[in-house]
């Protein structure tokens, strides 16, 4: 690697715990400390699970900042500081940098989109500004504009664009991407389904939706792929496969609030134009979670 990688192994891409009257701090705070205390490698704050979109300004800032005091250098605290408005991206990548973050998760640029060229501007833009390291979130099925495997050759070249959290879904691309960058970028499954299969192709870990409901269960996949037991990770990924997809029947973070509810992290609340889970859904969810030894 260029350098050292922000993290290896797991990532929780953590939700944000928010009620009526705005994030409540304690159950961020108790949610952070369990995370740490269940052996996860980093903490992402404010990605799409923890309804950054939907956060104001100060919100997502306090929530930072919260997160950067309760881990207290535990684990690295990776802030979600994305936008399709690259001045927003900027002066967000500079608040996180100034408190203490350890590294940013910047997503493409949604709805206004981009062409490759203008990705290339936009993400060294914002690694101009930054004085920690960024990985870049290609996940175009939500923002409709993909990374191509040579435009990751571009970015590589800035001594601030780090890693990579894949989730296009294509392991064929994602293959050429690892071909192309070698060791210049750090790759992370950006699916939890596919966990074991990026690694397999030159990943080191995974930015997880499952792991905010097991987050030391989502760990021994990794661990044991790092051990060279792949067998053992391939049988741990195809059995929380039940329980991946039931965190995904709905869009992101729907179902991961409703688990984290019934485990009694937080209130089952989520921002327009996110609702609560259907409860049809829901009873597949709590089954899979329990099915996997999980108490809710």
């Amino acid at each position: 690697m260029k350098h050292e990688p922000i993290f290896r192994g797991v990532a929780t891409a953590l939700i944000t715990p928010t009620d009526e009257n705005g994030i409540d701090f304690a159950a961020f705070k108790k949610l952070i400390n369990w995370q740490i205390d269940e052996g996860i490698n980093a903490l992402v704050i404010c990605g799409t699970t923890g309804e950054g979109s939907t956060l104001s300004d100060q919100e997502h800032r306090d929530a930072l900042q919260c997160a950067v005091e309760t881990a207290a250098g535990r684990v690295p605290i990776i802030a979600g500081t994305g936008s399709n408005d690259t001045s927003y991206a900027i002066e967000l990548t500079k608040f996180a940098c100034s408190i203490g973050c350890d590294g940013m998760l910047c997503v493409t640029p949604y709805y206004n989109k981009a062409t490759q060229k203008g990705l290339v501007a936009m993400y060294n833009a914002i690694g101009d500004a930054s004085t920690k390291p960024i990985i870049l979130y290609n996940v175009p099925s939500r923002t409709g504009v993909n990374i191509e495997p040579a435009t990751y050759v571009e970015l590589a070249k800035h001594p601030r664009i780090a890693g990579i959290k894949e989730a296009n879904g294509n392991i064929s691309k994602i293959v050429e991407t690892a071909a192309l960058v070698g060791d210049q970028l750090a790759i992370y499954s950006g699916n939890d389904d596919e966990i074991v299969p990026i690694m397999a192709c030159g990943g080191i870990g995974v930015i997880s939706v499952l792991s905010n409901v097991a987050p030391r269960q989502t760990v021994e996949i990794c661990d044991k792929f790092f051990a060279g037991d792949i067998a053992g990770a391939m049988a741990l990924q195809a059995k929380y496969l039940p329980l991946i997809r039931a965190l995904f029947s709905e869009v992101n973070p729907i179902p991961v609030k409703a688990a984290m509810a019934a485990m009694g992290f937080c209130k089952d609340y989520l921002r327009l134009p996110l609702t609560p889970m259907e409860e049809g859904h829901k009873a597949v969810l709590l089954q899979a979670m329990r099915d996997v030894g999980i108490q809710v």
